[in-house]
Formats: structure tokens, C-alpha cells, sequence
């Protein structure tokens, strides 16, 4: 009985967003359904989602076809799909959305594109079928969560964001180029104990000179893994694995810390402050 379950479970992944969006469009709002799922030259944008032209009704889903990854192609449907059900009447001509937005989540339109994102996750990579895939305990490598990715259809920086949301480990992903942060984000116990890094609205952070990340020649067929002590990263010791994409040009670092076993009232009433303010706000007190 189990393996029946198993495999029924199995077989609902990766899911096929286009059939899925045109037929539950098609019998829950069949005057403005979602018509046309295709690919196309979008040079500036990964996804859109657009009205019918005039004589025609409905809305079509477009990704750009120059887009090599599969898994990005899905999680861009799907985030489409998402503003098809959750914005279209507050954008009756449609969204264009880059793939900053889409994985950033700070764009301009930061709210629906959270929205979109977070609707997209959860047609994608439900939580309670990854959490039987990786324990919300576990200290999982990139190949873990790329079965994942693989299981799900989409791609290891999309698998990697959803595991973070519900681990119970401080981990930090970190995407990478040229010397420099592109973006992080971390899970819910790294960020409550500063574990982070604030990229929007500031300077490009620089790699730790002495990161994986920063040092490309020491991967071995673009992966690495390394133990690091408490001057490279953050003031504490973690554990780096990085993985080098040429295919899209960044260094993806994911970073797993040791674990807090309390927080004190006082960190818990500055979890949502910068490290450097908290901890300079200390040392004055000190003095």
C-alpha cells in the first residue's frame, strides 16, 4: 500500500503548468481564460502576461524561448499563472516581469511578485512532499536539493529558496558574480540570529576574499565544499558548498552555520536589525 501511495504521489511531479493553466482557466473563468502558453522573444523579460488582442478573448502566457533551462521555463509559467489568478483585473493589459523580479523578490512591484512567487512554489514544490524529501533537520548538499529540483521541474536556485523557507537549520544562499553579491537570502533561524546580508538599495558587497566563491580555481568541475573558521563569511564558522554555473554566469553558495540553541530576549527583540548595528550598539553600551 505504501509504494502505491509512493507512486501516485510521484506522478502528480514535475507538474504541467500549461495544461493545468489553460484547462482550470478554461472551466473556472471560461470568458477569460488563459488561451495560449508559448515561448517567444522577450530580450528584456523572462516571463509575461498579457490580454488577448481585440476580437479575442482571454490572456496568453509567454516566456522567453531564449531561456536554456527548463526548470526556469516551468517556474516562469507558473509565476505567470499566478498573475493570471491573482492580478489581472488590477492589470487589464497584463504584467512583463524580468528575472531580477522573479528572483530577487524587490522589485517595484515587490508585493505581486512575492505573490506570484510564492503561488508558483507552492504549484511546484508543495511543502509537505519536499519535507519528505529533505527533513526540515537535515544539512542537505546542492546535489540534495538538486534531486529536488529534478523531482519538481525546476530549477536548483528555485528548489534551494523553497527548502530555505521551511529548514529549521541557519543556512544562507548566495548568488554570486564577478567578485561580487548579486543577491541572498536566508532561512528563517539564520535571519533571526543575523545571518544575512542586506544587498537592496546598497553598495555590491564583495565576496569574502577567501570564500569558495571567490576562488573559482579551487572547484573541482565547477563544485566545491569547504569548512571555514569564523573570518570568512560571518563571525562564526560555517560550512560552504558552492557550485559554479556557466550556463548562467554565477556562483551558487550555500551556506550552512552551526546551530543557536536560544535566543536571548535581547537578540530576540533585535532579530530584525543589521548585525554591525546591533553589535556596535553593544560595545557603546560597554563603554
Amino acid at each position: 500500500m505504501l509504494n502505491s501511495v509512493h507512486g501516485a504521489a510521484d506522478e502528480r511531479f514535475p507538474v504541467s503548468v500549461p495544461e493545468l493553466a489553460k484547462e482550470y482557466s478554461r472551466n473556472r473563468f471560461p470568458d477569460d481564460p488563459v488561451s495560449l502558453v508559448m515561448g517567444d522573444n522577450l530580450p528584456t523579460f523572462d516571463g509575461a502576461l498579457y490580454k488577448a488582442p481585440p476580437g479575442k478573448k482571454g490572456w496568453g502566457i509567454i516566456y522567453n524561448s531564449a531561456i536554456a533551462s527548463p526548470g526556469r521555463i516551468n517556474f516562469t509559467i507558473a509565476h505567470e499563472f499566478g498573475h493570471y489568478l491573482l492580478h489581472r483585473l488590477r492589470f487589464p493589459d497584463g504584467l512583463e516581469c524580468g528575472q531580477q523580479d522573479m528572483m530577487r523578490w524587490d522589485s517595484e512591484y515587490r508585493q505581486i511578485e512575492a505573490q506570484a512567487n510564492d503561488f508558483a512554489a507552492s504549484l511546484l514544490m508543495p511543502l509537505d512532499d519536499f519535507r519528505r524529501q529533505i527533513d526540515g533537520r537535515a544539512k542537505p548538499t546542492l546535489d540534495d536539493i538538486g534531486g529536488c529540483a529534478e523531482r519538481y521541474g525546476v530549477s536548483l536556485v528555485a528548489a534551494s529558496l523553497r527548502w530555505l523557507q521551511y529548514t529549521e537549520r541557519r543556512s544562507v544562499l548566495v548568488v554570486s558574480r564577478d567578485g561580487f553579491i548579486l543577491w541572498a537570502r536566508s532561512s528563517p533561524a539564520a535571519l533571526r540570529t543575523g545571518a544575512y546580508f542586506k544587498t537592496v538599495g546598497r553598495s555590491p558587497i564583495p565576496l569574502p576574499a577567501t570564500s569558495l566563491a571567490a576562488q573559482p580555481d579551487l572547484l573541482e568541475r565547477s563544485r566545491g565544499q569547504v569548512a571555514h573558521d569564523g573570518d570568512v563569511w560571518f563571525a562564526e564558522p560555517c560550512e560552504e558548498i558552492a557550485l559554479a554555473s556557466d550556463q548562467y554566469d554565477f556562483t551558487i553558495s550555500l551556506l550552512h552555520l552551526e546551530p543557536v540553541i536560544r535566543l536571548s530576549r535581547f537578540d530576540e527583540a533585535e532579530e530584525d536589525e543589521d548585525a554591525f548595528d546591533v553589535m556596535s550598539r553593544r560595545l557603546t553600551g560597554r563603554r
